[in-house]
């Protein structure tokens, strides 16, 4: 199944026998941690339940601070599959709802919205519904409208949507150097999770090599487990993101989303609570992978640990020849984002 770690979601509080029904899948919308709730119009008011991005179902627009942006459209026959491709070329997210997904396969809308530049997105029911229209041809609609038939359904895609993170390729690479550096600012990175032994972040010099930066999740002699945090490494350093794109440490704020990675290359995300920036003894590591050398700098700190020979290392007790875990890229990155291109980073 492909990715589903940035794909759109509504959960749709409408087509319910009554307002307190809407209520109660407001309620447990917010509780799940989903963010975007469709009311319908006379339903309004349930916006106040929480903060939350309210998009209204007016007939058959959906609307949001009074602009349309998107259009329901029902597929019971054959010639609605063009009527569903015309509404794509007028506006940013069509939402399409069939009973009966015989009289027109999933695969020729995905086929019919390549270029449009419209989102789409199904009308699911169920998590196992979700998971199908996510998964069709492999890249699959851009996301759900999600109208639960039974509120345990919200959490279920909850675990769908965690369960379906990507997972990266990891590769250990051969350490070359380790040299003591002198003071420089670095980055703290506390969550709003807790992370367990064998979970970090993804920290490096270059945006094509980055270094499995474990958490602060075990405790040492000299300090107790920070399970909540990354002492990632100084402010010019770049960090994965869950998008795919990478940021410097320097740009992260409480509220953005970070990804925390696994040993394994599992992958979930979590939110940043804060940062903070001080200054510190740093330290520089080397590791060599087919030949070719890749770099990162941490605080130079028995506090500090990371992947190393199937455990889990502190950078004070790392050694040359010892491995250590980080993830490699081809290409370029510009403005955080990947390109086609030969850059070289030293």
């Amino acid at each position: 199944m492909s990715s589903l770690i940035n794909r759109q979601v509504w959960i749709g509080a409408i087509h319910q026998p009554n307002s307190d029904t809407s209520k109660k899948i407001v309620l447990a919308a917010l509780e799940s941690g989903f963010d975007t709730v469709v009311l319908e119009k006379k339903d309004q008011k349930l916006a106040n339940l929480g903060r939350f991005r309210a998009i209204t179902l007016d007939g058959r627009d959906f609307v949001e601070n009074g602009e349309r942006i998107g259009r329901l459209i029902d597929i019971v026959k054959k010639s609605d599959e063009l009527s569903a491709k015309k509404a794509a070329e007028k506006t940013r997210n069509i939402v399409i709802s069939a009973k009966d997904w015989k009289v027109i396969p999933l695969e020729n809308l995905i086929v019919h919205f390549q270029g449009t530049g419209a989102k789409l997105i199904m009308l699911a029911r169920t998590a196992e519904e979700a998971k199908l229209f996510f998964g069709t041809m492999e890249k699959g609609a851009d996301g759900v409208l999600f109208v639960p038939e039974e509120l345990d359904e919200l959490a279920r895609l909850r675990r769908l949507l965690d369960e379906g993170a990507p997972k990266l390729d990891l590769r250990e690479g051969k350490i070359t150097v380790l040299r003591q550096l002198g003071l420089g600012d670095r980055v703290c990175i506390d969550t709003c999770s807790m992370m367990g032994i064998g979970e970090g972040m993804l920290i490096g010099n270059t945006s094509s090599s980055l270094f499995l930066i474990h958490s602060e999740s075990l405790e040492s002699e000299y300090a107790a487990s920070r399970p909540f945090r990354v002492n990632a490494g100084p402010v010019h350093a770049y960090i994965l993101m869950p998008d795919g794109t990478t940021k410097y440490l320097s740009e992260l704020r409480g509220g953005d989303e970070a990804l925390v990675v696994g040993t394994d290359g599992h992958t979930r995300k979590v939110v940043v609570g804060r940062t903070k920036v001080e200054r510190r003894p740093l330290l520089l590591i080397e590791a060599e992978v087919d030949g070719e050398r890749h770099s990162t700098i941490v605080q130079n700190a028995e506090t500090i640990r990371v992947f190393s020979k199937g455990k889990v290392v502190s950078v004070s007790n790392l050694r040359l020849g010892d491995t250590i875990l980080l993830r490699l890229e081809r290409g370029g990155r510009h403005f955080g984002m990947r390109i086609e291109e030969t850059i070289q980073e030293k």
